[in-house]
C-alpha cells in the first residue's frame, strides 16, 4: 500500500516541498511506494515553487482512511491533521515544532523533531549520504523550503545548519540565494486574489491561551501595505472567521520580511490585553508595531497571555 506523506492544514512551502522531498526519498532510494499529498491548496509562495521546478502539484485530499499508512512532516498537532488521524497507521513523524502530544500510533515508531528552522533541513540529515542521490527539482524544493521557513536567514529560528545547506544548494543549483528568494517573497506578498477569510486562514494555527482559543495568523509579506489597506474588512471578517472556526479570538499578525517587524491588528480590548501584556505593546488604535517579531513558532506563541 502506498504511504501517504503529508504536512499540515494550509500548507505553506515547507509543508508543500518536504512531503514531496520524503515521498521521493522513500519511493526511489529506500524502494518504498509513497506519494505526497496536501491538505489544502498551496499558498501563492508554494505555487510559485512547484512551477519553478516543474514539479506536480500533490493530490489534495482532506482526510485518511483508516489504517491507512503515512508519514507526517512539519507538524505534530493533531489539530492540523485530519480528524480521523488517529484511525490512520502513523510510520514515522518528522519535525521542527514544539511536542503538542495527541497523535497515537499502532505501534513503536521513529520520530524526529529537532530544533532546526526547516522540516527540509531535517530531511537532509536523515538521507545521509543519498542526498547526494538528489535530482534538481529536489534540491530546489529543498532550498526553497529553508528559505521560505528562515525567510532568508532573517527568522530567529534559522540555525547554522539551515544556513549552510541553503547556501551549498544554491551553489550546486546555481542559483542566486538573495535574487531567488526575492522572487518567492514576491510571489507570497501576491495576496490580491484571496478574499479576507482566506488571508486569515492562510498560515493559521489555533492555540488555547489562558482558557481561550485563538487562531494565530501569520502573513509574511514584501508588501505589508497590501494586506494593511484591508485592515477594516479584514478585522470584520474575523468575527465570521471565529464563529465558523470555533475560536475565541483571531490574532492576525502581518510580518514585514524587509523591515523585520510585525504588525498586529486589533481589533477589540482582548486583543489589546494580549498585545499588552504578551509583547510588553502600547496600543492606541487599531494595530500596534511590534519591532522584531518574525517567528510565530519562536517569538509569537511563546510570549502569548491574557
Amino acid at each position: 500500500m502506498t504511504i501517504k506523506v503529508f504536512g499540515h492544514m494550509a500548507p505553506d512551502t515547507d509543508s508543500t516541498g518536504s512531503p514531496i522531498i520524503w515521498a521521493w526519498y522513500l519511493s526511489q532510494i529506500k524502494g518504498t511506494p509513497a506519494a505526497p499529498v496536501l491538505l489544502g491548496e498551496p499558498n501563492t509562495e508554494a505555487a510559485f515553487v512547484l512551477d519553478r521546478w516543474k514539479l506536480d502539484k500533490p493530490a489534495i485530499v482532506d482526510g485518511v482512511e483508516p489504517g491507512a499508512p503515512v508519514v507526517i512532516v512539519d507538524t505534530n498537532n493533531p489539530a492540523e491533521l485530519p480528524a480521523g488521524i488517529n484511525d490512520a497507521d502513523i510510520l514515522e513523524i518528522i519535525d521542527h515544532h514544539k511536542l503538542v502530544g495527541g497523535l497515537e500510533t499502532k505501534g513503536p515508531i521513529n520520530i524526529t523533531v529537532r530544533p532546526v528552522a526547516c522540516t527540509a533541513t531535517i530531511l537532509h540529515d536523515l538521507m545521509g549520504a543519498d542526498a547526494a542521490k538528489m535530482p534538481e527539482a529536489i534540491k530546489g524544493a529543498m532550498l526553497s523550503c529553508i528559505l521560505s521557513d528562515t525567510l532568508e536567514f532573517r527568522s530567529p529560528t534559522t540555525t547554522a545548519a539551515d544556513r549552510t545547506l541553503a547556501e551549498t544548494l544554491a551553489t550546486d543549483l546555481g542559483v542566486d540565494l538573495s535574487a531567488y528568494a526575492s522572487e518567492m517573497f514576491a510571489a507570497k506578498s501576491d495576496v490580491s486574489a484571496f478574499s479576507d477569510a482566506e488571508l486569515i486562514r492562510m498560515d493559521s494555527k489555533k492555540f488555547d491561551v489562558g482558557g481561550k482559543t485563538f487562531r494565530v495568523s501569520v502573513l509574511e509579506t514584501t508588501a505589508p501595505e497590501i494586506p494593511l489597506g484591508r485592515k477594516a474588512s479584514l478585522m470584520e471578517t474575523m468575527k465570521t472567521v471565529c464563529t465558523e472556526d470555533g475560536a475565541d479570538e483571531v490574532l492576525l499578525f502581518v510580518v514585514d520580511i524587509l523591515r523585520e517587524e510585525a504588525t498586529l491588528l486589533v481589533p477589540n480590548d482582548v486583543v489589546k490585553t494580549v498585545a499588552e501584556k504578551s509583547f510588553g505593546a502600547t496600543v492606541a488604535g487599531d494595530h500596534v508595531v511590534l519591532p522584531g517579531i518574525m517567528s510565530r513558532k519562536k517569538q509569537i506563541i511563546p510570549a502569548l497571555t491574557l
